[in-house]
């Protein structure tokens, strides 16, 4: 029964990806201040719980599993989560480059192809990235459920409201890139489900393993992940849409929403 409750836990957390999926699915997403505002908000709330919340965290794992030497592992390990996603972002399929100067055939295909194309690459690096951070979260959510009511419940509710700007993140870019409004309620959503899908994966193979110092170094290179797509996918995209105030302040206001929602819960 313990089981169960903390794999529903788990569950409700990752599923809040798709209330931010929802605001987008009735917000519309197709307004440039909206836009703009969303991904800065979103990339905000990325790099504050990154480096605040996660890289703490995983420090503090790292030092109990290492002693001295675990600042130099959690380093490295934030350092190789941003390797690794620059290594997807490299991977994935794509004809225009951002950070480089556009080819005359690509020119040729107008700003506004070059920018749908460019922000349904930003949905799915998302979305990669938040799954791949929801993965070993949902294992550190389900452990947490497994302990006292008093304990589980602040944890699972800091997750769920740190998930619904998450799935904003994927479900603005996804929806000015494809119009649909139910393809970007989808990715959201489904970007969550990695949370469960984690705790299942985890409880299953991974427990007997997770020491420590592995969770440390999960925890770091996820830190590492989340501010690369924040710096070098939501804050470019925002930009893109010519309200780079509004894009400052969308950063500033999601990292004072995720710096309240920590100390308060």
């Amino acid at each position: 029964m313990d089981i169960l409750f903390a794999f529903g836990m788990t569950l409700i957390a990752g599923l809040s990806t798709g209330i931010g999926g929802l605001a987008v699915l009735f917000r519309g997403g197709t307004n440039k201040k909206f836009l703009s505002a969303a991904l800065g908000f979103s990339a905000g709330v990325m790099i504050y719980v990154s480096m605040t919340e996660i890289l703490t965290q995983a420090g503090e794992s790292l030092a109990q599993g290492m002693g001295g030497a675990g600042a130099w592992v959690c380093a490295a390990a934030f350092i190789g989560g941003m390797l690794f996603i620059a290594l997807i972002d490299k991977l994935v399929p794509e004809r225009e480059n951002p950070h480089e100067a556009a080819s005359l055939a690509e020119k040729d295909d107008g700003e506004e192809t070059v920018r749908t194309r460019r922000l349904m690459r930003t949905g799915v690096l998302s979305a990669v990235a938040i799954a791949i951070h929801n993965f070993p979260e949902g294992l550190a959510t389900f452990v947490s459920a497994l302990q006292e009511l008093e304990v589980a419940l602040p944890v699972v509710a800091a997750i769920a409201i740190h998930n619904i700007p998450e799935g904003v993140a994927v479900a603005v870019p996804m929806m000015r890139a494809t119009g649909s409004r139910k393809k970007a309620f989808f990715f959201a959503l489904l970007s969550g489900l990695a949370e469960p899908f984690g705790a299942l994966v985890g409880w299953l193979i991974l427990m007997p393993f997770m020491t420590p110092t592995v969770f440390g170094i999960i925890y770091a290179a996820v830190a590492g992940i989340m501010v690369f797509v924040a710096l070098d996918e939501l804050l470019p995209s925002a930009r893109a849409f010519g309200e780079h105030h509004i894009e400052i302040y969308g950063l500033i206001v999601g990292m004072a929403v995720m710096a309240v929602s920590l100390i308060l819960l």
